[in-house]
């Protein structure tokens, strides 16, 4: 699980929106973005060229 000092701090590198932790994906979303980066090892990947492209119903 994330640090929530962490979680505070972090925005989409693309849009500078807060993001939200998807504790079940264990992704970071921004939903502006509409991407899903990943987390690993405990370590937020925060590059848009590894980030997912969120589907209309997610």
């Amino acid at each position: 699980m994330l640090d929530s000092k962490l979680l505070e701090i972090l925005v989409c590198p693309l849009c500078k929106a807060k993001i939200d932790y998807d504790k079940k994906n264990n992704e970071l979303i921004c939903k502006k973005c509409k991407l899903a980066y990943p987390i690993d090892d405990d370590i937020p990947v925060m590059l848009i060229d590894l980030a997912r492209t969120l589907e209309t119903d997610e």
